[in-house]
């Protein structure tokens, strides 16, 4: 019998191609055939799928022709038709100096009494700060332009004037009553 010894210069290098044979052959033993995969894709192309539902009718509508031609846009601002009108309703008088009692609102004023001064009444106002202020008609009370029309024995009638929310204003009737202390 004949013993080959590998010489040193070839020894790591049979070992390395040795052991990469070994695995190559290890791996192509685990791996499994692919003929089961190919069976299970076929038997799922060869079943029938089921029919897809038809596509919904598309309504037809009537078509509408806008023949509104000379009437309002619907979409434009209702103010812009009333600004020609603004100018023409009552508003508060810019120029007109403001009394001293306009500067607190009409719920912190109260009447406490009135003169009779020649047959023309003088009403009695008493402030939030506790000063009484005469007034007559023709003067003015709280922060909405409220003219005094009338002092009466038991009540000062005013008109104040708010805004309509579009621009303009509108008249309000008023009045402050007796305050019965």
């Amino acid at each position: 019998m004949m013993t080959v010894t590998p010489s040193r210069s070839r020894g790591p290098a049979v070992r390395a191609v040795g052991v990469a044979f070994a695995a190559c052959f290890l791996l192509s033993a685990c791996t499994p055939g692919m003929d089961d995969l190919h069976a299970r894709i076929a038997e799922v192309k060869q079943r029938k799928s089921a029919p897809l539902e038809p596509l919904p009718v598309m309504k037809q509508f009537e078509t509408f022709e806008y023949a509104a031609q000379d009437l309002r846009d619907p979409f434009s601002d209702p103010t812009d038709e009333r600004v020609s009108a603004v100018g023409a309703g009552p508003r508060p008088d810019p120029d007109r100096r403001k009394e001293l009692l306009e500067t607190f609102p009409l719920d912190g004023l109260s009447m406490v009494g009135t003169l009779d001064i020649g047959g023309n009444y003088w009403g009695l106002v008493k402030d939030p700060e506790g000063v009484i202020h005469r007034v007559k008609a023709d003067n003015y009370l709280g922060q909405n332009d409220g003219r005094i029309t009338n002092v009466l024995p038991d009540r000062i009638e005013l008109v104040e004037l708010v805004p309509d929310g579009a621009g303009g204003w509108l008249e309000r009737q008023s009045s402050l009553a007796l305050n019965q202390e």
